[in-house]
Parts: C-alpha cells; structure tokens; sequence
C-alpha cells in the first residue's frame, strides 16, 4: 500500500503532468468516498449522505447559495465505477491533444472552466426554465463530464480533422465523434439524467469559445491560472535565507543572470518565423499531425495565433 501511495506521490511531483494529476484526483476521491461508504454503511451510520450533500451541486438556487463550492467539488465527484471510468477514459484520449499542443496550463483551465460552466448552465436551467423548477427541490449533479465535455469540444474546435482509430469503426475524425455526443446530449436533455446532460452542453460551449477566443489571442484560462500558480507558491517549501558580505555584486550577478534566462524563455515562447512554420508543414504534409514533436505542435498554434 505504501508503494502505492509512493505512486501517487512521485506523479504529482512530475513537472508537465497535469493529465495524469487530474485524473490521479478524481481517483483518489472516488476510492475516499467508496471506503467511507462501505465502513459507515456497516456501522449503520447515515453520515454518508451529510458528506455527499457537501460535494453534489444542488438544482435549486437557494440550497447552492449555502454551499457555492459545490459548483467547484461537484465535478471531482463519483459514485458508480462506470461512470469515473467513462469519464476519465474520455478526458484521457481528448485531454492529451489539448496537453500536447496548448500545454498543461491551459488543459487545467480547460477542465476547470468546463466544469463550472456545465454547473452554471444547470443552475440557471433548472431556476429560470418551467419545465425544469418543478424539479429543482430533488435535483442533484455530480461528476466530471462537463469539464471532460469541454476538453474534448476544445479538441476538436482545435483540430476537428485529428483522427481516431475505434474499434468496429476505424478511423474517425474526432469531431464527428464530439458532434455524435453533443447531439446525444441534446436528445437526453429532457430526459432521466436531464441535468447531467445540461451540464455537458455548458461544458461544450466552454471548450468551443475558450479555443475560439485562444486563437485570436484572448485566454480565458489567466484566472485559472493565478490561482493555481499563488497555490503553488504557497505549498512551496521557502528557501533558508544565506546572509553574503558580497551583496552587490552577487546581486548583480544575480540580475543578469535573471535578465539573460528570462530572455531565452521570451524567445523559445516567441512566435515561430516562417521558416520554422514551412519546416513544420512540410514535415505534417510527409508524416501527418502524429509526427509532430509537442514543441513543433505548440509552435504552430502559437503561429495560428498570429494568423
């Protein structure tokens, strides 16, 4: 058990693991929740429906104003294996398009911005539309599908002619893929799991406009982004302080070193020239888009960008 937990740990640690990391959290809390309801079933405790109430995102407006970090849990929580194994193996086959070509960050906010749309979609249906406020009062969601929803809608706006090799089916562009789950979505949204596939559409218009906007420069990720970065620097173990006689010149020293690799970081994220965008095509049109290293793949959305 402790080499498992050893397992966890070294890939939180993994610098560019956002992927894995978020997947590793979903798990984690599942098998949490599955333990704690196993052992307060049998020692006929009912204090597990007080602990779910504290995670699910409720449908009437009024309970989620007492507990508005549901709209944040609630898409970190599962019950059914099946339904964090759906989850997770779809975020896994989109989320690594979005990590290999926008990098780790913006597959973070991806997923996160995702989930809250999907929440704030459902809110707002089951208060504001009749067919729905009927059924606020008993009405509760949970799961990863609007943020996985998100991710893939953000693949596929990103690059719609990726293609997939499915089983029975062969290769598949991934955007018919998204379009088939969309419409399957739409068909559901009156249905038995009506809220679970509100919040999937939240979680598609996300992923659409969050790349859409990326592309014309706009990122809708940078608060996403802060937060995780000041978290970060919270957990992060200060330094000793080291007292030196020579503080002027190791300060100088110092500010030129800074100004030196803060300057071949601007460069290497700079936008590609031309050369370097033709050298990138020319190796896409002999081996295709799976040829493509991640930095190569970066380079040419940042070239996108400035299209």
């Amino acid at each position: 058990m402790s080499g498992l937990f050893d397992d966890f740990r070294s890939e939180f640690n993994k610098p560019n693991n956002t992927l894995v990391q978020l997947i590793l959290v979903n798990v984690v809390i599942f098998l949490v929740l599955l333990v704690t309801k196993v052992s307060l079933t049998m020692a006929q405790n009912s204090g597990y429906g007080f602990i779910m109430s504290q995670l699910l995102i409720p449908g009437d407006i009024n309970a989620f104003l007492h507990k508005p970090w549901t709209l944040f849990t609630y898409f970190f929580t599962h019950e059914e294996i099946f339904h964090i194994l759906y989850n997770m193996l779809f975020l896994y086959w989109f989320g690594r398009l979005i990590d290999e070509y926008l990098g780790n960050r913006r597959l973070m906010g991806l997923y996160i911005m995702g989930g809250m749309a999907g929440g704030v979609l459902y809110l707002a249906m089951y208060n504001l539309v009749p067919y729905f406020q009927g059924q606020a009062d008993t009405a509760r969601m949970l799961g990863a599908s609007a943020a996985a929803f998100s991710v893939a809608v953000g693949a596929a706006t990103l690059l719609p002619n990726y293609t997939f090799h499915l089983l029975f089916f062969g290769p598949v562009r991934i955007k018919y893929i998204v379009f088939f789950f969309i419409i399957l979505s739409v068909a559901q949204s009156a249905g038995l799991n009506a809220g679970g596939n509100l919040a999937h559409l939240g979680g598609a218009l996300m992923g659409f406009a969050y790349v859409k906007l990326l592309q014309n420069g706009t990122d809708l990720g940078r608060p996403i982004y802060w937060l995780a970065d000041g978290w970060s620097n919270l957990l992060r173990p200060k330094p000793a302080i080291k007292v030196s006689y020579r503080q002027r010149s190791n300060a100088n020293t110092q500010a030129s070193t800074y100004v030196s690799s803060a300057g071949a970081a601007t460069s290497s994220a700079s936008t590609p020239d031309q050369d370097e965008v033709d050298t990138i095509l020319d190796k896409i049109s002999r081996s295709g888009y799976e040829s493509l290293t991640r930095e190569e793949k970066q380079k040419l959305f940042r070239a996108s960008q400035r299209n």
